[in-house]
């Protein structure tokens, strides 16, 4: 997107440097807002990370980021924008940040302002992976094959929310189908192919491999599936 700058953190202490804090603004001050770039933020980690410690890093500062300060609705809606933002859709992640009344001056979520002018930096390691990120056997993009259970499993019905249309679908599933499996189902009833779904629920991804009952979803509760785009390009690995 013409006039975005790509973001390179290189601090003599890495992530642990890097942390998300809420300013309060000088009386009267306004601040021009700027589209989301659609760009990937390009860092190193000093550390590396595997992806599992990654994600565990971002769930830790999610958490706790709205007991120090700020509005916990702010904070909601930066992390969702983050996750859309991460898997490409910046138009969901535009959206949601309208719906906040949250600006970016810089075009990046590293910085941002609510419509009182109170100041969220989000740590570039909850937006974008390092370019040093240390794989694991069982990582997001492994193919998990699909086997039939062992055992029956109990019929259930999920309830996911798509970002691609903000929609909720029900999707029939058996407590034994793997995460894999389900992505299977919900490409034959939606048309979304299972290279393009990465699901989350209570904030944590949940990896092909995982079956359903140990993913531990609650009847009622929501699991979200950021769609990716077609044409979405990966991070550098």
């Amino acid at each position: 997107m013409g006039g975005c700058i790509g973001i390179s953190r290189n601090r003599n202490n890495g992530t642990e440097n890097i942390s998300g804090n809420v300013t309060r603004p000088n009386s009267g001050s306004t601040r021009k807002n700027h589209p989301l770039c659609h760009e990937t933020i390009r860092w190193k980690s000093d550390v590396p990370l595997t992806e599992g410690q990654l994600r565990s890093k971002r769930d830790e500062f999610w958490d706790t980021a709205p007991a120090f300060e700020g509005r916990k609705e702010i904070w909601d809606a930066l992390r969702a924008a983050a996750v859309a933002a991460e898997s490409s859709d910046y138009e969901l992640a535009q959206a949601i940040l309208d719906g906040a009344n949250v600006s970016v001056p810089n075009g990046f979520l590293t910085e941002c302002y609510d419509e009182l002018g109170a100041r969220y930096q989000v740590p570039v390691y909850c937006l974008s992976y390092p370019i040093n990120i240390v794989k694991e056997d069982s990582g997001r993009d492994s193919p998990a094959e699909c086997s039939e259970p062992v055992d029956g499993g109990t019929d259930l019905v999920l309830k996911l929310r798509l970002s691609s249309t903000c929609v909720d679908v029900k999707l029939p599933v058996c407590s034994n189908d793997s995460i894999a499996m389900a992505k299977k189902k919900l490409q034959s009833q939606e048309g979304l192919e299972p290279s393009r779904q990465r699901w989350f629920f209570g904030g944590k991804l949940l990896g092909d491999k995982l079956r359903i009952e140990e993913a531990k979803v609650l009847p009622g509760y929501v699991v979200q599936v950021i769609v990716n785009n077609e044409q979405t390009l990966r991070a550098d690995s």
